[in-house]
């Protein structure tokens, strides 16, 4: 069984050296280091960390028990097994104390050298083995919470669409669901200005007060121009960002087009501190929350198209109102105008009518006043008419 394993013996009686290193393990592949006393064994397990230490209870100078204990405080994890004399069972209850694995009692054959230490570093591995699954787990528990989170952010963004009418507000939740999601430090908002087509800085989390007071303003970055024109997503970190003036405000950037179908109307920018990437996962929510900025902002112009729409309305069916006010008056005016002087030939006329023309008149008269009755009824305003 050749295994390659780091082995530091630690004795200076020569008969074990040979028993346990030669005969015993090095015949089956493991890599045997042997010292003398417990100051080389620290120099040792410091500089190469073995896979097992060997080391008599019993050395000249400091014992096997003050090497234990100089070990632990040194941080050195290799496992330790003890070699001592039968009868000294209570030294070796104290090493197992101080944090000793196991014992061997001093003589042995080779087969118990190689049962203990292969029990040993067998025990070792499988601690290893529960260490990473323990690692693993934990990460996994971690990246399960994160996407929990970043589930959580997207669907309060989605909320917020359609529940904030206040676009300001709007804009600020959005921001910061994106900082959430990317893990970043900064955060804006550049939109586009209809009439110049030029992208102006609209909303911003924790830009450096130099870049904040362009607020609706352009900001040069040296990179949102380019996902302008090209409508695609642009991650990017490291020395290929230098170029670019948005380095000086960290070291990872995510730059996210906010769309109208192709129609890129304004632009999301994160900013890591930190060099480290934006991930593609990361990529994929900051498109998604860009997403849900396009139908708020679609949402905005349909709302002040409608109310341009409802004040249209309102005005024209005042304009409408005033010109049919105004006909009414002037008809009430002409038909008195006409109706005055009838009514003076028929009481004052010069010299007598015959019936025939009083009834003409009377039928004339009649009928003006049922054109000012008909105008009244006719251009009715709509206020009176719901009264």
């Amino acid at each position: 069984m050749a295994t390659g394993e780091q082995i530091l013996i630690v004795e200076s009686d020569p008969d074990i050296v040979d028993l346990i290193g030669r005969q015993s393990l090095r015949p089956l592949g493991y890599q045997v280091t042997v010292v003398g006393d417990a100051g080389a064994a620290i120099k040792h397990a410091l500089q190469t960390p073995p896979s097992l230490i060997l080391a008599n209870l019993n050395l000249p100078g400091l014992s096997g028990k003050d090497l234990i204990t100089a070990l632990n405080s040194q941080g050195v994890k290799s496992p330790l097994i003890v070699i001592t004399e039968k009868g000294q069972e209570a030294d070796a209850i104290q090493a197992f104390r101080l944090g000793a694995n196991d014992v061997m009692f001093w003589p042995l054959r080779d087969a118990e050298v190689v049962s203990v230490v292969e029990r040993a570093l067998r025990q070792t591995q499988e601690a290893r083995e529960r260490q990473k699954l323990d690692r693993q787990l934990k990460a996994a528990n971690e990246e399960q919470q994160r996407r929990l989170r970043d589930l959580t952010t997207i669907l309060s963004t989605a909320k917020a669409v359609v529940s904030i009418t206040d676009q300001r507000l709007l804009l600020d939740r959005i921001l910061e669901s994106a900082l959430q999601v990317a893990e970043a430090d900064i955060s804006w908002l550049m939109l586009r200005e209809e009439r110049s087509n030029v992208y102006l800085l609209r909303a911003h989390r924790n830009l450096p007060d130099a870049w904040a007071k362009k607020i609706n303003q352009p900001v040069d970055d040296g990179i949102s121009s380019l996902v302008a024109l090209s409508g695609e997503s642009l991650v990017m970190n490291g020395s290929a960002l230098q170029k670019f003036k948005i380095a000086s405000l960290g070291k990872a950037v995510g730059v996210i087009p906010i769309k109208i179908q192709t129609e890129v109307i304004g632009l999301l920018i994160v900013v890591r501190k930190g060099d480290r990437e934006i991930t593609h996962d990361a990529q994929v929510l900051l498109e998604a929350i860009a997403d849900y900025a396009s139908i708020s902002l679609v949402n905005a112009r349909l709302f002040r198209a409608l109310e341009q729409t409802a004040e249209n309305a309102r005005s024209g069916e005042k304009k409408r109102q005033e010109a049919l006010d105004s006909f009414r008056a002037a008809v009430q005016s002409e038909v008195k105008a006409a109706a005055n002087p009838l009514t003076q030939v028929l009481k004052e006329g010069p010299g007598t009518l015959n019936p025939e023309q009083k009834k003409a008149l009377e039928l004339v008269q009649n009928a003006l006043h049922r054109i000012v009755d008909s105008a009244e009824k006719t251009l009715i305003s709509p206020k009176q008419n719901n009264t």
